[in-house]
Formats: structure tokens, C-alpha cells, sequence
């Protein structure tokens, strides 16, 4: 603080390469430090008009410094803070559904430890994006950092703190019936990231055997990356469950809002088949519900779905569409590929631990292993997401189009980059946004439809 308001942050980075679509994320100090992360709290205050807010973060080195700046710049504005200090990223929207607060989590989830960022949410974790306010909110700090913040109000907000963790775990467990589980061994992979210090809490009481793999909250990350998303990351789960008999490994991403689950085999479980099992118990809950799913889940999402009597409803990729999809459609449940699971029942946000205890309680309440149990939900051969660099990715779409639009049977869909679809495969080809990269997803009945599909598109995109 200077006795006229703020400092102009000193920090020279350009805003446009850290405020992202739906969050701030970049390199600290490099791209953002905490002067910057001041104005950051400042203008969340301004711009969504909050009183109070609640701000959370995880157990990266930069992270009580940077959501301490936070606090300092929305108490200058007036709002009253309250911290919740180390948490999830669905526990911070945990408090923001149950406290009825904006919220504020710091963390850059799986990204390497020089990373951090910002989610941001309204009250009742709605989240805040590039469309929704989080425009607003760089435009005011990049106004702010050429000519200096307004002076802090007459009344400046207090500070509390809050542990939230104890009602985060009894509220996930309220919303799923576990109270006739078997006994089951759990392997969990915390990946040194906020699971370490969720998990033991939301399972106490439950009858588990709980082998935990690198619990200690180490935001350097000194075992392997907290992104389970990439396979070399799964291999020590795989390998302990494997050593351990265990009925079921899972692992959390670095903010532990995604799960991935393994199989008593250590095999992976491919999230559109968890997705799948989630919406079969939901509509239990719910009879004829709405589940959304984006388009590059497997088939099998929306037949179980049918099956069930809800209704799937398909989305582009990433969470700001399901979100906007489950508001306007009131649906029940959504999943994604990428292993992001959102409730009605939390608030339509995104959490990883309730679809843990979801497959848990599947697992438990049926003496059948996790891969006989999942079998029903993965009937299909998918290729996962394979990148490709190209310097050009709309020619080579275009390309990719041209070989495949005219065959028989073929339909193309252009609702999320390129789908080409028939009764027997089908394929989508995305481009990144932030890189030089077009993602191919696909899906066949058999492994050797499967191969000659995939081949056939690389082909295309990668020829010379």
C-alpha cells in the first residue's frame, strides 16, 4: 500500500497472456507477482459488487503470498474476507455454494511448480470467465496499472479465517449412499497436491483401507507431475495397486478436482466410462434427468444415459459450456474426457472426490471386481487424445474434411472443430487455442477400425 492507494504493480507482464478464458494462470514472478494479484482482489471486488468473499489456495510455495495480496486488495474495496487457507478446489466452491460467497482459489492444478492462477466464482460457485466478468476484471487491473488504483474506501473489510474441511467432507458423503459398503482397499495418488490433505477427511468412517501415495503437500512436486491426464503419471499408482491387491487406485490432480481411477488390474478406467457409471447412479437419484457430456466422450455416455430414462445433451469441450449447458438445461450431472465431473447437487460444480466416492460406493455395495463392474460402461475402442504440430491447422482441417465428406454414410459435424461420424467409428479434430496443435479423438466398434481410422487422419494432418 502507498498512503494514495496502490503501488502500480511493477511487474511489466502482459495481462492478455495470463488472463485466460476461464482462470488466471502464469509464471510467478515472471508473468505475475503479488502487487499484481492486489489489483487482481481490487477489481473482483469492484466488479462483482461482493461485501464479502472467500478465498482458498493450495500448496504451492507462492500460494499464502499471493492469496494474502488478494485478501489486502478486496479488503481495500471494502469486502470482508474469509480465509479458508488450504484446501481443494471444489472444497473453495464448497464454501462458496454453502457460505454464499464469491470465491477466490489459487492454484495452477496440474501445471509444473513455477506455475500459479486464479479461479474465480460467484456466489454459489458460479464461475467467472473470459464472458462473465474475468474481462471486466483485466481491463480495470490493466486501467489500474497505467494510472494507479482509486484510493481504498473510508471502511476497509475485515479479515476472518475459516476451516471448511470437516463440512466439505460431510457434504460429500450426505449426497452419495455409502453406509453399505464392503470393506475395500484404496490406493490414492495424491501426487504431492491438495488430495493429500482432502482425502483422509472426506474417507474417515467409511470402511476403507486407505494406502496413500505421496500425501505430503509439496507444491514442487518432487515425485511426478500432478496430471493425471498423462499416463507416465499414473504409472507408480498402477505399479502400488498392483504390489498392494488392491480393489481400486485413484488419483487426483494437483488441485484435486479431477480423479482418475484404476482398476484392481492397475489398468486405467477410461473417464467416459466413469462418466457413464455417475450418470446411471444420478438418474437413480433423479429419474429422468438431463446428463451432458461433450463430444468427444465415447458413445457409450449417451446410450447408458438413454438406457436410464435421462436425456444427454452434447457439448463443445471445456467447462464453461457444461456449466452454461447445465444451468440452461437444469441437468443433473455432466462429465468430460479429461476427467472433470459436475453436479446439480454441488452446486453444478465441477468435483473430483464425489465421483470418487460415487465409483466407491458402486464398488462397494456389489462383490464384483472395478473391471468386471465398469465392463458395461466401456463397450468401445478409443484412441485417447493424440497431438499433432502443424503450422497451419486450419489447411490441414480443411484437408482432413475434403478426404472424408463425400464417402457413404458419413456425416460431418462442425459444432467443436471437425467430427466425421458413421454407424462404425467416428473422429473429432480439434485446434488448441493456445498452440500450435490439432488434437484428434477416436472412437471405433473394434481395435482394427480403431487403427486404420487413426492412421489414416495422421496421415493427413501430419503429411508433408
Amino acid at each position: 500500500m502507498t498512503s494514495g492507494g496502490w503501488a502500480v504493480a511493477a511487474t511489466a507482464a502482459d495481462l492478455s497472456q495470463i488472463v485466460k478464458a476461464y482462470d488466471i494462470r502464469g509464471v510467478v514472478p515472471d508473468q505475475w507477482d503479488e502487487e499484481l494479484a492486489e489489483l487482481f482482489g481490487a477489481a473482483f471486488v469492484q466488479v462483482t459488487g461482493a461485501d464479502a468473499i472467500a478465498i482458498g489456495h493450495d500448496m504451492r510455495p507462492s500460494s499464502p503470498g499471493l492469496s494474502a495480496a488478494f485478501a489486502r486488495g478486496a479488503c481495500a474495496r471494502g469486502a470482508d474476507v474469509t480465509l479458508i487457507g488450504l484446501c481443494s478446489t471444489d472444497q473453495l466452491y464448497f464454501a462458496s455454494g454453502s457460505l454464499g460467497l464469491p470465491g477466490a482459489m489459487f492454484t495452477a492444478s496440474h501445471n509444473p511448480a513455477q506455475y500459479n492462477g486464479i479461479k474465480l466464482c460467484r456466489s454459489g460457485a458460479t464461475p467467472v470467465g473470459q464472458d462473465s466478468g474475468l474481462g471486466e476484471i483485466r481491463a480495470l487491473v490493466e486501467s489500474w496499472r497505467e494510472s494507479g488504483a482509486p484510493a481504498p474506501v473510508a471502511t476497509p473489510g475485515t479479515v476472518s479465517e475459516r476451516d471448511t474441511l470437516v463440512e466439505y467432507g460431510a457434504h460429500l458423503r450426505s449426497l452419495v449412499e455409502l453406509g453399505s459398503l464392503r470393506p475395500l482397499k484404496v490406493v490414492v495418488d495424491a501426487g504431492n497436491g491438495m488430495g493429500g490433505h482432502t482425502v483422509p477427511t472426506v474417507l474417515a468412517g467409511l470402511p476403507v483401507e486407505l494406502v496413500p501415495m505421496y500425501f505430503e503437500l509439496d507444491g514442487t512436486f518432487p515425485n511426478h507431475e500432478a496430471n493425471p491426464l498423462d499416463p507416465k503419471n499414473l504409472v507408480d499408482l498402477q505399479a502400488r495397486v498392483r504390489a498392494e491387491g488392491a480393489d481400486i487406485g485413484i488419483a487426483f490432480d494437483g488441485d484435486a478436482d479431477r480423479c482418475f481411477v484404476v482398476d484392481e488390474r492397475g489398468e486405467p478406467v477410461s473417464p467416459s466410462a466413469i462418466t457413464a457409471l455417475v450418470a446411471a447412479r444420478e438418474l437413480e437419484k433423479h429419474p429422468g434427468g438431463t446428463v451432458i457430456h461433450n463430444l468427444i466422450t465415447s458413445w457409450s455416455v449417451p446410450e447408458v444415459v438413454r438406457e436410464h430414462g435421462g436425456t444427454p445433451v452434447r457439448t463443445r469441450v471445456g467447462h464453461s459450456f457444461i456449466k452454461e449447458e447445465m444451468a440452461r438445461t437444469g441437468a443433473i450431472f455432466g462429465g468430460e474426457h479429461s476427467a472433470h465431473y459436475y453436479f446439480r447437487d454441488f452446486w453444478n460444480a465441477d468435483t473430483g472426490m464425489l465421483a470418487a466416492l460415487h465409483v466407491l460406493a458402486a464398488l462397494g455395495t456389489q462383490d464384483r471386481p472395478l473391471s468386471a463392474l465398469v465392463a458395461r460402461y466401456d463397450r468401445y475402442r478409443g484412441s485417447g487424445e493424440i497431438n499433432s504440430t502443424v503450422a497451419d491447422q486450419t489447411a490441414r482441417t480443411a484437408l482432413v474434411r475434403a478426404a472424408f465428406e463425400g464417402r457413404e454414410d458419413v456425416t460431418v459435424d462442425t459444432l467443436d472443430g471437425l467430427t466425421i461420424a458413421t454407424d462404425a467409428w467416428w473422429f473429432n479434430l480439434r485446434p488448441s487455442n493456445t498452440e500450435p496443435l490439432l488434437r484428434l479423438n477416436v472412437e471405433a466398434r473394434d481395435e482394427t477400425v480403431l487403427i486404420a481410422v487413426r492412421d489414416e487422419v495422421l496421415g493427413l494432418v501430419r503429411g508433408g
